[in-house]
């Protein structure tokens, strides 16, 4: 009796084994899986949403589509745009879903956490919305389809130079890693143009007085201001303002992303910034369908975080299409992609992973962002 309750028991056990075969090939059979290191919660919740829904709605377009192998699954990891969050999220992603691939993460202190461990376990990072200068050389599995601040910086010169006709040029910037890097490219291309840097002055993030600094200004013979910083440059516009000086500026996208309008009120009038050739209503039918489908689900019109990660998305989800699962041939794949076409305008990547893309630019009129040129 024994005897037959182990022999029993053991057709049980092979029985087991082949229905958890079974079950797990039905289950996944050969989907496509990939990570995505998000901001769901915490203080910059805001963003990372925009970005879930973008990713969410690329998700729902390539099931509907894909059949079988070619379904795509998306783990998601909530960093809070915290590094050590990240490293968490990435070590998890690379060694319980075993994902070659990760969409994000979103800040680049994040990025740069992650970078050593991506680059250790030969995983892609692919971030839509990174953009500090150091991520170039962060590593050979490193990739961001928004631009680098220094790529927005080489661009702000040369429309200062080529399109506004500015020959001299007085900088402000914040002193920290991005300040300090689009500051340096801008001067070094604009003299590179023909042009001149009459005088270039850092300031803390803290600071709330800039009197003393604009002083230099208003006594030096220049024909544009370039200011960058966060929401500090509201500030040093009103106060540029007050102080009588009416010299033309120009900034980058942090003028609008950062609400600057809001703390200077009027005295933005007339602003010049350069801003990703991203809008709803503009950029033929690929961004104009986007952005519709995008509003019919989620009631709102998608936002530069929505439309860069949907992108990174549908472009991550393409390569993989070609080259299969393994991450070194994504990476590979990725570095020969030459204007492909999204909804943020045409993506290529150079040598270091970071994006090729055309920049627009806005001007702030009747308290209102306008384009003034708007190439996609």
């Amino acid at each position: 009796m024994k005897k037959n309750w182990i022999v029993i028991s053991l057709v049980l056990v092979v029985a087991l084994g082949i229905v958890l075969v079974v079950t797990q090939t039905k289950k996944e059979p050969g989907e496509i899986k990939i990570g995505a290191i998000l901001i769901l919660t915490g203080p910059d919740a805001k963003a990372g949403q925009s970005a879930k829904k973008g990713v969410d709605l690329a998700l729902y377009e390539i099931n509907t589509e894909a059949t079988g192998k070619n379904k795509l699954k998306i783990i998601f990891e909530d960093d809070q745009g915290e590094p050590l969050k990240a490293t968490s999220a990435l070590l998890k992603l690379i060694n319980v879903d075993k994902v070659s691939a990760v969409i994000g993460p979103m800040w680049s202190t994040s990025v740069l956490a992650v970078a050593p461990i991506a680059e250790k376990n030969k995983v892609v990072i692919l971030s839509p919305t990174a953009s500090a200068p150091k991520i170039t050389n962060a590593g050979d599995y490193i990739f961001r389809n928004t631009y680098s601040d220094l790529f927005e910086g080489r661009k702000d010169a040369e429309y200062a130079y080529n399109e506004l006709k500015y020959k001299s040029v007085g900088i402000i910037y914040v002193n920290i890693d991005a300040g300090i890097g689009i500051a340096n490219v801008f001067s070094e291309r604009f003299k590179e143009l023909g042009g001149e840097i009459v005088l270039k002055e850092g300031y803390e993030q803290s600071t709330v007085d800039f009197k003393s600094l604009l002083a230099k200004f208003r006594s030096k013979q220049i024909d544009l201001i370039y200011l960058m910083g966060y929401s500090e440059m509201g500030q040093i516009v009103k106060q540029t303002r007050e102080m009588g000086i009416n010299l033309p500026i120009l900034s980058t996208i942090m003028f609008e992303i950062s609400d600057v309008i809001k703390i200077a009120g009027d005295a933005a009038e007339g602003t010049i910034y350069s801003y990703p050739s991203y809008d709803p209503e503009r950029g033929g039918e690929i961004i104009k369908k986007f952005a519709e489908e995008f509003k019919n689900k989620y009631g709102i019109w998608p936002d530069p975080e929505a439309a860069f990660s949907y992108d990174a998305t549908k472009i991550l989800y393409s390569v993989i299409l070609q080259t299969g699962s393994n991450s070194e041939n994504i990476k590979d794949k990725l570095y020969t992609i030459k204007n492909y076409i999204g909804v943020t305008g045409k993506t290529s990547f150079d040598e270091n992973g970071d994006v090729i893309k055309s920049i627009g630019f806005k001007i702030v009129e009747n308290g209102k962002y306008v384009w003034q040129t708007f190439q996609y």
